[in-house]
């Protein structure tokens, strides 16, 4: 029988004596990353707050990092955070309701749903379903429209705050969910499929140019294939197409998670995943699960304010990178050379989250970028440093981006240890477009960095394989497409070896 873990903030939260299951505190959790070597866990996350960078959602995220099984996932805490990342869910659950009403359940205006079972009683179809979509302990529901019921809001609830009969409901309801065993959630597909290119016209550095997008329209038309651009004021748009290729800088809060949620959910093929987005985004979560893979990466120590800052200095050395958990083209990364500077550095970060990473400094006169795709290697490319200063990417005193230059190069020209190491990192996080940013000295080589959003432009990352670099973009998701289109026949083609038309064009029914 696998193990139950239960984690909260404070032992009062949950006391012992009121399950059978350990119940440990979310600080010995995150501190103590071997504790459960070898066993895989099945936690229950009663954190107080689920909110971005909380202690509760560090939890879940290295919980994720450390291959266990943790309810809710960092992935329900980002979409129960606002209606407009879980509106795509509400039509099907306001389904589930309507069939209870119909079945006899009195109408509400608000129940709370803990695991799979409903205060007041009678919504098992519906809370079942609630679950299936977010696997979170407690969800409060706020509904309108009586025998026609409408859901106005989802609300991930702090355990902590039950009282009287909604606490008591809640441990009979956690008692049952741990006595049977964990089943995965319910994988949702769609019946058809398309393609999509999403950009937004505003942003000052995307990760591929508008000259680029032009040239893989130009050669998915020589394939068959038509490419068409969407915007961020789109989304209802999505479902016109088939497949979603996303080609504006990613992040958890904005309108690239939307998207790709909402492209999952029609069972579309994207680039890159909310998985992949939330892997990727978080530092910490990349830092425990290099560590796990025992892939080699500068020394890195994850810190909370607690922490002894001089002891970190002396264990890693002087100059001292401090990292924020999130962030893009070098914002939120320091160099700091003394105690005083670390001092100050970090408490400007610790006001925007509860764990910050000090690393290692590793100076080199450039970094390696390995794009991978589909789990094998696409290209392979040296990122210098930007002029006068120690990263890539120098920010401007207009708040601007000043970069090095890029020279790439044939996978097989690149060494062999950068090579293995980019690859083997991107297969932690899935099959989809990754960048991997790499250290190389006399030491061996050091994974920096794991991006979902990699640059690809043709006069830079595709220098190399021109064309190529964009064919086998299409490739990719035509393969995942012929699946879906009834199975891989006998007679089928191999993808894309001559135009074919009716993959990744619009339906002509739609």
């Amino acid at each position: 029988m696998s193990d139950w873990l239960i984690l909260v903030e404070y032992t009062s939260d949950l006391a012992q004596h009121e399950t059978p299951h350990k119940v440990m505190r979310i600080r010995d959790y995150l501190t103590t990353p071997t504790l459960f070597t070898g066993r895989r866990p099945n936690i229950i996350n009663l954190a107080r707050s689920y909110a971005y960078q909380t202690e509760g959602y560090y939890a879940s995220l290295l919980a994720e990092a450390r291959r266990h099984r943790v309810a809710p996932t960092v992935q329900a805490m980002v979409e129960l955070r606002q209606k407009s990342l879980y509106a795509h869910a509400i039509p099907e659950l306001e389904a589930a309701l309507q069939r209870d009403v119909e079945s006899g359940s009195a109408p509400v205006e608000r129940m709370v749903v803990a695991f799979t079972t409903t205060l007041p009683r009678g919504y098992d179809r519906f809370a079942k379903l609630l679950f299936d979509w977010f696997r979170a302990p407690v969800i409060e529901v706020e509904v309108t429209g009586g025998v026609k019921p409408k859901i106005q809001s989802l609300r991930i609830s702090p355990p902590h705050k039950l009282k009287g009969e909604e606490r008591r409901f809640f441990l009979a309801a956690l008692d049952q969910h741990t006595s049977r065993r964990w089943t995965a959630p319910k994988t949702k597909t769609a019946a058809k499929w398309s393609l999509a290119v999403l950009i937004d016209p505003k942003e000052e550095e995307p990760p591929s140019s508008p000259a680029s997008i032009k040239r893989l329209a130009a050669v998915a038309d020589k394939m068959g294939v038509e490419v068409e651009p969407i915007y961020p004021n789109e989304i209802a748009s999505l479902a016109e197409f088939d497949a979603l290729f996303i080609r504006a800088t990613t992040a958890i809060d904005n309108f690239t998670y939307r998207f790709a949620r909402r492209a999952e959910q029609e069972g579309m093929p994207v680039i890159d995943d909310t998985e992949s987005m939330i892997r990727c985004t978080n530092k910490v979560y990349l830092k425990e699960l290099l560590d796990n893979a025992r892939i080699p990466a500068p020394k890195t120590e994850i810190l909370d304010e607690k922490a002894s800052f001089a002891d970190v200095m002396a264990q890693l050395g002087s100059p001292v990178v401090l990292k924020a958990p999130d962030g893009s083209f070098s914002r939120s990364v320091h160099k700091v050379a003394s105690l005083e500077e670390f001092q100050s550095t970090a408490k400007k970060l610790f006001d925007d989250t509860a764990l910050i990473l000090a690393q290692e400094y590793m100076p080199t006169q450039f970094d390696w970028r390995v794009g991978v795709l589909g789990g094998e290697p696409l290209f392979a490319s040296q990122y210098r440093m930007a002029r006068g200063h120690w990263q890539i990417a120098k920010q401007q005193k207009d708040g601007g981006l000043s970069f090095g230059s890029t020279n790439t190069m044939a996978i097989e020209n690149a060494p062999k240890s950068v090579i293995d190491a980019a690859v083997r990192s991107a297969r932690l996080i899935g099959d989809g477009l990754y960048g991997i940013d790499l250290k190389e000295n006399e030491r061996g080589v050091f994974v920096i960095e794991i991006n979902d959003n990699p640059n690809l432009d043709h006069d830079a990352e595709g220098e190399v394989l021109k064309d190529e670099l964009w064919r086998r973009i299409i490739n990719w998701f035509a393969e995942r497409l012929e699946k879906r289109i009834g199975g891989a026949s006998a007679a089928a083609p191999a993808p894309f070896a001559a135009p074919q038309p009716s993959l990744l064009l619009k339906s002509a029914a739609k």
